[in-house]
């Protein structure tokens, strides 16, 4: 590999060519090579000078350093002198560009002092333009002068210098008293120098001379991945300029091509800037006045009071005139049950009314944005303001790949002047992997989140002692890439935690069970060993306060720790968070608590009350929307059904979709006498609490003597009562033992909590 990338350095020649290596991959190879002095460390210096002066056009201390190290490493190197050379051009251009020579014209009408004043400010201004010239180029001899510019530069030289020495025999004629002022030949020079100025920047090499402002369809392909997008853009621009070419020769269309545009996608994928991009291309095609964009969401629009969201959207509009008027997570407008005090409604009719409106149609373009599947249900639910977004002007942007986004965030550590080592963007995929967990993905936004953050921890934890040379400043490694959080860290091991639980000792057994064979297919799949296909979607049975749901966390603390879930945090749902009340809308509110928990735990706690054998009962619209996002999301959610025990195995029966995919069953006992002395006074030392003597006693015979309901549940509420009844008893004592729970207190609180259940 790297005597390839040397044979293509060695036959780059010319810096009117894009050398053959990126900045990135020129930073990498010299990282590898730092201490070498060779012909390749030359040129690898002189692609990093070039790739700098292309992001810095102006001084560099940085690209002079590479050109100095360059020449270092290889005496008369063709490229360094070249690069050398087109610095200097360009330094003496910015100096012609920011002279005003309109103002050097010296009319013979002038008076003969005004004159002479004129010539004087023409003078120090000559000066101080030759002092930008690099004297050494000024009188090289031309060899190769295929481009023209080192000859233009020293030929705008020659005509400056020429009226510098015109400029000083005039004025000292005036000393002399002996006026002697060709106003001519002054006009002359000054307009030779003048036009020559802007053919001297057209022979600089492209890469100094690129505005910032790109076509926006270079800016289109610059852009990672979106390869469908971009084709269609491309077609759609064609189809543009086609159009207004054909209005141009007199042909005319009863239906005008809409400006109007729906943009989907998961959040980073590239909406707004695309949007940008399309004003660029409507204002270049003179179809709109200006490549303006107005950027507002639901609370730019939506007022407070009848009469203010229409008034909002109006201006709005009226700012958006000649340009475009983009509207993100669009769909916001129209809310679920949307009441008679929300109004989004309004914001729609009021665009809708604009859109069609004589002062306002066709004046402005409107580009909505957002979420793919809540875009497709807000449309259908506005026929209005769907029919105003044709479907050939729909666009949707994909997540980006692996690749892709490892590429993005290459290219944002370089905007910053950082690159990643080999090892570190491996890393870095492991990273992005654990956030790449649903919908809510930021893409190319959470990648360049994650860069910034890596390079914080960089700066922040590395000392300027370590770092000695400039490329320290610049390397990003596999240490400066922390992926786990502190706290995870310091977390108690899941394991340990299972352990540390009072009784539930064939529950304990189950999920160490369970978690030894997740580990060893992962290990069998990471070498490429034939692994059982893991289920992990479990039901939970038992009586409340059995401890399902801090098993159920704990199980997805574990499963976290085995790789298999990114998260390994746990969403807790009931039938009122997943049903609801009319046709259509139990699916939304199930896929938004199934979003909310992917990468790790979907707790249904009683999830047997989904199912109660009615035909039209909205619990099995939540059922089989949970089936089919199991399906869809299987190596990403874990499902526990938490319940009593026949409940749950009517629940689970009654749809061939859960019976396939709940194989794994965990019962939970009610605890024993013993178990619940224990959790008593475990529950009481962690308030930092202790038992009186005689408490122990009190409570071993009444849990063997009464049917306890609730088992841990109760146990919590007893220990809450009897600290309550504590504090109304040792109140205004004058030396209380604010840390002893007496039997009195214990009897107290045992008659309240029985008589809650």
């Amino acid at each position: 590999m790297e005597t390839e990338i040397k044979a293509q350095l060695q036959q780059w020649n010319s810096i009117d060519q894009q050398p053959p290596i990126t900045e990135t991959e020129a930073l990498k190879l010299l990282d590898e090579t730092l201490d070498d002095k060779t012909d390749m460390q030359a040129y690898l210096y002189v692609a990093l000078a070039y790739h700098r002066i292309k992001r810095h056009p102006g001084e560099d201390r940085l690209a002079d350093y590479f050109i100095e190290q360059a020449k270092e490493m290889k005496q008369n190197h063709p490229l360094v002198s070249q690069l050398n050379e087109a610095k200097k051009v360009l330094k003496v251009y910015h100096s012609l560009r920011d002279m005003t020579f309109d103002n050097w014209t010296i009319h013979e009408t002038d008076h003969q002092s005004a004159k002479m004043k004129k010539a004087g400010r023409i003078h120090e201004q000559v000066i101080h333009l030759l002092k930008a010239w690099d004297q050494d180029l000024v009188e090289k001899d031309i060899v190769d002068a295929a481009s023209g510019r080192l000859k233009l530069y020293q030929e705008i030289h020659f005509h400056l210098t020429e009226l510098k020495e015109i400029l000083e025999e005039a004025i000292e004629s005036i000393e002399n008293r002996r006026i002697r002022l060709s106003a001519g030949i002054i006009n002359e020079k000054t307009r030779y120098i003048s036009n020559y100025t802007e053919e001297l920047y057209k022979r600089l090499p492209d890469f100094l001379t690129r505005t910032e402002q790109l076509d926006p369809l270079e800016a289109l392909d610059n852009m990672v991945g979106l390869k469908d997008v971009k084709g269609y853009i491309h077609r759609y621009y064609h189809y543009l300029k086609y159009q207004q070419q054909r209005k141009n020769m007199g042909f005319s269309m009863v239906d005008e091509p809409e400006l109007h545009m729906i943009m989907t996608g998961n959040p980073g994928t590239g909406k707004t800037t695309l949007a940008r991009l399309l004003a660029n291309i409507y204002y270049e095609l003179g179809l709109l006045e200006t490549r303006e964009v107005v950027e507002v969401n639901r609370s730019h629009l939506v007022g407070a009071y009848i009469g203010q969201s229409e008034e909002n959207t109006m201006n709005y509009v009226k700012q958006a005139t000649g340009g475009v008027l983009f509207i993100d997570e669009a769909y916001s407008l129209s809310r679920e049950g949307q009441t008679g005090n929300d109004y989004g409604q309004a914001v729609i009719d009021t665009l809708v009314s604009a859109m069609t409106s004589k002062e306002y149609g066709g004046k402005f373009a409107v580009i909505l944005a957002g979420y793919p599947e809540e875009m497709r249900q807000f449309l259908w639910s506005n026929p209005g303001l769907r029919s105003r977004f044709p479907e050939q002007n729909h666009i949707e942007l994909p997540d980006y790949g692996m690749d892709e986004l490892l590429e993005i965030a290459e290219i944002s550590a370089i905007e910053n002047d950082y690159f990643f080592t080999d090892g570190a963007l491996k890393q870095f995929e492991t990273l992005i992997d654990k956030h790449r967990v649903d919908e809510s993905f930021g893409n190319a936004r959470t990648v360049k989140n994650l860069v910034l953050k890596i390079i914080f921890n960089k700066s922040a934890f590395q000392s300027e002692v370590e770092q000695q040379r400039w490329l320290d400043h610049m390397r990003l490694t596999k240490k400066d890439i922390e992926i786990d959080d502190e706290s995870d860290r310091e977390k108690e091991a899941p394991m340990q935690r299972l352990e540390e639980l009072i009784g539930l000792g064939n529950v304990k057994d189950e999920v160490k069970k369970l978690s030894a064979f997740v580990r060893v297919q992962q290990e069998r799949k990471d070498k490429n060993l034939p692994h059982v296909p893991i289920q992990l979607h479990s039901v939970f049975t038992g009586n409340p306060g059995t401890g399902k749901t801090t098993v159920a966390a704990i199980y997805g603390d574990i499963l976290k720790q085995c790789g298999l879930l990114k998260r390994g945090h746990m969403i807790v749902v009931s039938r009122s968070d997943l049903v609801a009340g009319y046709v259509g809308q139990t699916a939304i509110k199930t896929k938004k608590k199934i979003r909310e928990a992917l990468g790790g735990v979907l707790f249904i706690d009683e999830a047997y009350s989904l199912y109660n054998g009615g035909r039209d009962d909205f619990g099995k619209e939540a059922i089989e929307t949970l089936v089919d996002e199991m399906t869809r999301h299987n190596e990403n959610l874990v499902v526990i059904l938490a319940g009593y025990q026949n409940e749950m195995r009517q629940l689970v029966n009654s749809n061939p979709g859960l019976t396939s995919r709940f194989k794994k069953y965990f019962y939970f006992p009610d605890y024993n006498s013993e178990e619940l002395l224990t959790m008593t006074k475990f529950q009481a030392a962690s308030y930092q609490y202790r038992l009186d003597d005689t408490v122990e006693q009190f409570l071993a015979e009444r849990y063997q003597q009464e049917d306890v309901k609730g088992n841990g549940r109760f146990v919590n509420n007893l220990i809450n009562e009897a600290i309550q009844y504590q504090a109304l008893r040792v109140e205004g004592e004058e030396d209380p033992s604010m840390d002893l729970l007496t039997k009195s207190d214990i009897e107290q609180a045992w008659k309240t909590v029985q008589g809650d259940i």
